[in-house]
């Protein structure tokens, strides 16, 4: 007998998971796990778990690097060895290079470098466990990172995912949604100010999918905005005040 493929999108309309197609999945956001660092943040949303540490503003290296007006913002996403299915190389790949470069940039439109002119300011995301959506749950937890730290920023930014899944529009797709989806949209935002930092689309959408997705997409960073607000209100609420031990 043949073996029927399994459906990823149920005749009620529920996923495999058992998520609704605007659900996403679990998620916990917390700022300020790192001792060593200036700011950093810790993201799991569904079986993805990342970390992201700040550094700086410090004295740009080298000195010719450095930028009279304002600060270089460097961004490095590396995925552990670990964090996926087999061993990955240890050594940085072509893709966490570009994304490192896509978060930089989405970043680099919300940080106010102007305030540290001659400086650098070090960003780190480092992916401990992959499954779907790293660079937009990397963004987040950067951005989060920053603000711990002190940096100035016009906002917050959040990121997550939407995809095409058996023809249907679906929020924060898993692991095998991406893999066999026919579409998947990571979107980044700052809600406050309603911008886009970031906009990617691998496959094809039609226009009335790609607003839907679009849609969906702010619903779910919005979401995400208002748990980053929380991990710094409990960071900074626990912190013991000056004068006492």
């Amino acid at each position: 007998m043949e073996k029927t493929e399994q459906r990823l999108i149920t005749e009620d309309g529920r996923r495999i998971d058992g998520r609704a197609l605007d659900e996403m999945r679990p998620v916990r956001i917390e700022a300020g796990v790192l001792d060593r660092s200036d700011g950093s943040a810790y993201i799991e949303m569904g079986k993805t778990k990342i970390y992201a540490a700040v550094y700086g503003p410090k004295e740009a290296h080298p000195r010719h690097l450095a930028q009279p007006h304002k600060a270089i913002l460097n961004c490095r996403y590396h995925m552990a060895s670990f964090s996926v299915e087999g061993r990955k190389a240890p050594g940085m790949t072509r893709r966490e290079i570009e994304l490192s470069k896509v978060i930089r940039e989405a970043l680099e439109s919300v940080v106010i470098l102007e305030e540290f002119p001659r400086s650098a300011i070090d960003i780190f995301i480092e992916v401990i466990q992959a499954d779907a959506g790293t660079r937009t749950a990397g963004l987040t937890a950067a951005s989060l990172a920053l603000a711990d730290a002190g940096i100035p920023m016009l906002d917050l930014c959040a990121g997550i995912a939407v995809g095409k899944v058996e023809g249907k529009i679906v929020l924060d797709p898993s692991e095998e949604e991406d893999k066999k989806g026919e579409a998947d949209m990571p979107v980044a935002m700052t809600p406050r100010l309603g911008s886009i930092v970031l906009l990617q689309l691998n496959g094809r959408l039609t226009s009335a999918e790609f607003r839907e997705a679009l849609n969906l997409a702010k619903k779910g960073i919005e979401v995400l905005y208002e748990l980053q607000k929380k991990a710094l209100s409990k960071k900074f609420e626990s912190a013991t005040p000056l004068g006492e031990e």
